[in-house]
This record gives C-alpha cells, sequence and structure tokens, in this order.
C-alpha cells in the first residue's frame, strides 16, 4: 500500500499557492481581455514561475491556518512582485500553442 493511500493529505495546503493564485487573478483582472498572458498555458506559466519564487507556507492543521494566516502580510510583496514578473516573463516568451 503506497503512502498516499495510508495517510490523508487533504489537509496539507500551501498558502502559498493560494496566495499567488489570488495575486495573479488581480494582476490578470487589471490586464485587457486581448492579452496574450490570459491563455491558459500562460496563467500556468506565471503560475509556476510566480510559485517557485516564494517561499513555500504548508499548513495541516487549523493552527497552522492561523499562523499561515499573519505570514500573508510579511509575503504578500514577495508574492505581488513574483506575479508580476511572471507576466513580464511570459509576455516577453509566451508559450507555444
Amino acid at each position: 500500500m503506497s503512502l498516499l493511500e495510508r495517510y490523508n493529505f487533504e489537509d496539507l495546503v500551501n498558502e502559498a499557492e493560494r496566495m499567488v493564485f489570488d495575486e495573479l487573478e488581480r494582476q490578470l483582472d487589471e490586464l485587457p481581455d486581448t492579452d496574450a498572458c490570459k491563455t491558459e498555458a500562460a496563467v500556468l506559466d506565471i503560475a509556476a514561475f510566480a510559485l517557485n519564487h516564494v517561499p513555500p507556507m504548508y499548513r495541516v492543521t487549523l493552527l497552522g491556518r492561523v499562523y499561515a494566516g499573519t505570514l500573508r502580510e510579511k509575503h504578500a510583496d514577495q508574492v505581488r512582485k513574483a506575479v508580476a514578473e511572471g507576466i513580464s516573463r511570459v509576455r516577453e516568451n509566451p508559450p507555444i500553442g
């Protein structure tokens, strides 16, 4: 039996991922609908770039969620910059397809 079959990993959540997705949505809403960064491939590339440039914030418990909430303010600027840089990079090198 594999590890994933033996244990429930549903409560293991990366709060940084949620922060990146929220910020990505906010920044994409500010772009015109015709922007090349709004394709699915581009959005996934931007999200991957940003997530690779912010520290992960995994949590498992409710207390961990509260603690992660305190880190949101600390890392908000870094997340904003990572998403903006991701958009810039994808705009310079749009995904093929």
